[in-house]
């Protein structure tokens, strides 16, 4: 049966972080990353999935970053949802009581064990299939969301329009970044839309012309 996949960003947080929510016809939706950091963010999100009436089935994480699992604890306080998370290294994972402290933020983690991810992997979300790319770099945990059949790449951190994430964080790496967007991320093909973890969205054709980071190098 044909479906209609829509996808909603929440630009939330002190970081103005992206989360998405993916959802298609029998109304199963698929949050990425969660940014939320105070209560207007959180309502914004529970109105709008109220006013869809969407069901949030599964969360996924592009990494482990502060700014992309702020909100965990609010959602985990509503939501009751398998969380599926790359977990290459959990230290990020693991520390991010310290690592919010560093921004001068309190906040804890959800009493919950994330689902661990694979390269590759495909995540059949009722009629949605997700591919698992693992895209090192930007973090030692960090991995992109490629569903083929709608040519949507959900990227995290890892490729912005026309810039890349940044390195200088735990075990930061550009190069490695570099060689995860080139290997994974730029052979999908030039039309397929790409929903960053912060910014606005771009095609892969569009940063294979424009991006400095790709382009120069």
């Amino acid at each position: 049966m044909a479906f209609f996949m829509q996808i909603q960003r929440f630009e939330v947080g002190p970081f103005a972080q992206n989360t998405y929510l993916l959802w298609d016809d029998p109304k199963y939706a698929v949050l990425i990353d969660a940014g939320f950091s105070n209560e207007t963010e959180f309502n914004t999100l529970f109105e709008f999935i109220e006013t869809h009436k969407l069901n949030i089935g599964s969360i996924l994480l592009t990494h482990a970053h502060v700014d992309h699992i702020l909100g965990l604890q609010g959602l985990f306080k509503k939501i009751n949802s398998p969380l599926y998370h790359f977990i290459k290294e959990a230290f990020l994972w693991d520390n991010f009581e310290q690592q919010a402290r560093m921004f001068g933020i309190n906040a804890i983690l959800p009493s919950v064990n994330p689902l661990a991810l694979t390269h590759n992997q495909i995540i059949k979300l009722q009629n949605i299939e997700i591919k698992v790319l693992y895209t090192p770099g930007h973090a030692p945990d960090h991995c992109s969301f490629f569903i083929e059949n709608k040519g949507i790449l959900l990227s995290g951190d890892a490729l912005f329009k026309e810039s890349i994430g940044r390195t200088d964080l735990y075990k930061g790496d550009s190069s490695l970044l570099l060689s995860s967007i080139r290997k994974e991320l730029l052979e999908l093909g030039d039309e397929v839309m790409v929903f960053p973890g912060h910014g606005p969205s771009t095609t892969i054709g569009h940063e294979k012309s424009y991006n400095p980071y790709l382009v120069y190098r």
